[in-house]
């Protein structure tokens, strides 16, 4: 019986799709439906992909909801210079077969919150948070009702990198994202801090490639278009896998280390636009309101994925 009943929100993304895949793995989670929100490409784009991405894992019928076009008060800004002009350039997906539900997805988020036992559902964010900004604020008594929210976003030493001050996600929707901070619902936050310490090297990138099955050598093709702009960026190894982080820290926070954190978010300068204000060094009277994760376990954390998704159809 799943340990684990989880929605994730999501604008896939190469690294989304893996995150979504290790989430559909592993049987400790139950996914309750996959919200698809415009982020790294525009909205028809990151629901079509979130639904190839589920049919590739051999999941049909998971439910996928389409939520919000833009953010809450700024235009929109895309990131097909890293993800490429599809979202999740790479492998060539056939279209998918598995139909869009037709209940928006910030009302399906609700709704599962305010009929289903309080404190039993968590949120998975793997990119701009504007669908929980949206629901938080339509219906405010959800905040007590979400387990956690565990979002990938921000950074303090690491910087940013879409601005020098911003990591992506948040620059994309800072307001959605100060909504969600100070809504009062735990919140565990993965940064850049760890995220840039999970880097897919070429020897994972092998072992996805000889996978007897379809996700791992598609992964593999993602993987090759994917890392490319981060070695040219960092000169790095290969490129850092964000968003299965929120995943595997579900499954395994020890792999992890952090500790409580105020996080206030920037959404007045437009030079610091979306930065995470984190507090690591507690300077501040500003009261915690979310788990930082600063550390990973990088040899657990990938012998985990590809574990797993070596299990899928």
């Amino acid at each position: 019986m799943a340990q684990h009943h989880i929605i994730i929100d999501t604008d896939p993304g190469q690294d989304d799709a893996l995150a979504i895949f290790l989430a559909l793995a592993s049987p400790e989670i139950e996914v309750l439906g996959i919200c698809a929100v415009a982020g790294n490409v525009p909205l028809p784009l990151t629901e079509v992909n979130t639904r190839k991405i589920c049919e590739l894992a051999g999941k049909p019928d998971v439910k996928v909801y389409a939520g919000a076009e833009r953010p809450l008060l700024r235009p929109l800004v895309t990131a097909e210079h890293v993800h490429g002009k599809t979202g999740l350039d790479g492998p060539v997906l056939p279209d998918p077969k598995m139909q869009l539900q037709k209940q928006y997805a910030v009302d399906f988020i609700i709704d599962t919150l305010m009929n289903r036992p309080a404190g039993t559902v968590t949120l998975c964010v793997l990119g701009p948070m504007t669908n929980i900004a949206l629901a938080l604020i339509k219906e405010p008594r959800i905040a007590s009702r979400i387990k956690r929210i565990i979002a990938m976003g921000g950074g303090f030493s690491e910087g940013g990198n879409i601005t020098p001050a911003a990591e992506f996600n948040i620059y994309v929707d800072p307001h959605a994202a100060r909504v969600v901070f100070e809504s009062g619902t735990p919140i565990t936050l993965v940064p850049l801090d760890c995220t840039h310490q999970a880097l897919s090297k070429k020897t994972h990138i092998e072992r996805f490639r000889t996978m007897k099955n379809k996700t791992g050598p598609a992964v593999a093709e993602m993987l090759d278009f994917f890392e490319r702009f981060d070695v040219d960026k960092y000169g790095s190894e290969g490129a850092p896998l964000h968003d299965p982080c929120v995943i595997a820290w579900l499954l395994h926070p020890e792999f992890f280390t952090g500790k409580d954190c105020n996080v206030a978010i920037e959404c007045e300068s437009e030079l610091t636009m979306g930065m995470t204000v984190v507090d690591w060094w507690r300077v501040t009277k500003r009261p915690h309101n979310a788990h930082v994760v600063r550390g990973i376990n990088a040899d657990s954390f990938f012998n985990l994925l590809i574990e797993r998704l070596a299990k899928l159809a």
